[in-house]
């Protein structure tokens, strides 16, 4: 008899978690980022910038800064536009984002990437590139709202 009763409450715990789980991703949003980039290095690059995410009817001012280690060289500057989705509050968007990359710019050209930070956010953008830039390498981007 014991045994039926544990086992009923861990089914009804389990439904009550699953139940939350589903809840917090349906209460998720998502909202618009526009911002530019600079990025310039040689075996080492740096990349510094500033943005806008618009999130419910208000623009958050972003500060975009990170690093990159491989095969840079040039220097180039990037105009991003997209949406960031599964977020909650404007602060979710705020956190160190990964990627590895190659990619080459002389004039201008495109480019488009998407993006996870620890707290789950998605950043999906593209934009328009300019300068004369080769790259292969790991990169880190940092973002906070100022």
């Amino acid at each position: 008899m014991r045994l039926l009763s544990g086992l009923r409450t861990a089914a009804i715990a389990l439904t009550a978690l699953a139940g939350v789980g589903l809840s917090t991703a349906a209460y998720a949003d998502s909202g618009a980022v526009r911002f530019s980039v600079v990025k310039g290095g040689f075996v080492i690059g740096g990349s510094g910038g500033n943005g806008t995410l618009t999130f419910k009817g208000r623009s958050y001012p972003l500060a975009i800064g990170g690093l990159s280690y491989g095969f840079t060289f040039g220097l180039s500057s990037t105009e991003f536009r997209g949406r960031v989705t599964n977020i909650r509050r404007p602060s979710d968007i705020a956190g160190v984002y990964a990627a590895a990359g190659a990619g080459a710019a002389l004039g201008v050209g495109g480019q488009a990437i998407i993006l996870t930070n620890q707290n789950g956010a998605v950043l999906t953008l593209a934009g328009r590139q300019v300068g004369a830039i080769v790259s292969a390498d790991l990169n880190g981007l940092a973002l906070s709202i100022r």
